[in-house]
């Protein structure tokens, strides 16, 4: 009974030993993704900050801008491109939409972003745009792969329409989570004008014909939750200015907006919240269930060996029945 006892310990170690691998490097790159239908909304704002009065043309201070971050999954996109592709594809129409303190638009930029659901590379599909124009990404744009390395990446910057390594600077706490801190710094580049404008009859074409170019750079700081690749917090040091004006404008030089962009406090804490759990499910596939099956299988084969040894023990011997007693027959 002890030896078939012992056989069904091992077999069960044995199925343990093989499921713990079998989940980290198998099943996890497999089935963590990120899903096809997630929108997610982010708010940002510069106080104060620097912005262009078109009416004026000139560049005044100002209390706020507020930036809206939207990503929306396209799921009928998804499914059109991951019939060619092969692969679980995730497209997101993302839009950042800039608002003045009193709440107008000063300027819009739709993109649509195309990337492998599980590693968050770049698929080259058409649709691929920023502001209208098809562009090649590279690298990571958004979001950071799953268990986000120690290292350098690409990161596209969608003003530029390039990609630049983005620097892993060390690690750090925020917000008691330990993350890898990020920064890219994209030096003056010239850039497409947006094709919307904030005044009625002002356009792109308008602009140009008249010489004006549009300038910008950037230092763009990141926080990211490493498990899960996600940010939990963004900001950048954001200039942008137009150039050769002073025909038009009387200066060589305008600025268009210059802040510090952050994130507002609400979403930092909505952000950090969703991260923690998606943290959590992402850890029990490659962390939590692996080892506690490691240490499960190793107590099986533990207890496995000692019922063999017990089984193997010789039987004790019952003690030596006594010496009958002599009895005297009376004479």
């Amino acid at each position: 009974m002890r030896r078939r006892a012992s056989l069904v310990l091992l077999a069960l170690a044995v199925f343990c030993a093989a499921m713990a691998p079998t989940l980290r490097w198998y099943a996890f790159p497999r089935l963590a993704k990120i899903p096809p239908d997630q929108y997610q909304e982010t708010v940002l704002e510069a106080r104060p900050a620097t912005l262009l009065d078109y009416s004026t043309l000139k560049a005044e201070k100002v209390d706020k801008i507020t930036i809206i971050q939207t990503l929306k999954g396209n799921v009928e996109e998804s499914r059109r491109i991951e019939r060619d592709a092969g692969r679980d594809v995730v497209v997101w129409d993302a839009l950042a939409y800039v608002t003045g303190p009193d709440g107008k638009m000063v300027s819009k930029v739709p993109e649509r972003y195309v990337f492998d659901a599980h590693t968050q590379d770049p698929v080259h599909a058409t649709g691929e745009s920023v502001d209208g124009d098809p562009v090649r990404r590279e690298g990571v744009e958004f979001k950071f792969p799953f268990l986000t390395e120690k290292r350098d990446y690409q990161y596209f910057d969608a003003q530029t329409r390039t990609a630049a390594p983005i620097h892993y600077k060390g690690t750090r706490t925020f917000r008691g989570m330990e993350v890898y801190y990020f920064e890219q710094t994209v030096p003056w580049t010239r850039v497409p004008l947006p094709k919307t404008m904030p005044v009625k009859g002002i356009t792109p074409e308008i602009l140009a014909d008249s010489g004006l170019t549009r300038w910008y750079t950037t230092k763009r700081m990141f926080w990211i939750e490493p498990i899960t690749g996600a940010p939990v917090n963004g900001e950048e040091i954001h200039e942008e200015e137009l150039r050769n004006a002073k025909a038009l404008m009387g200066r060589d030089t305008l600025t268009v907006f210059a802040g510090h962009v952050k994130m507002r406090e609400d979403y930092l804490e909505s952000i950090g919240e969703t991260v923690s759990s998606n943290r959590l499910m992402v850890l029990m596939l490659v962390s939590y269930v692996p080892w506690t099956l490691t240490a499960l299988a190793l107590l099986l084969l533990v207890l496995a060996l000692w019922l063999e040894a017990r089984s193997r023990r010789p039987a004790q011997e019952p003690p030596p029945a006594p010496a009958p007693t002599p009895v005297s027959a009376p004479l």
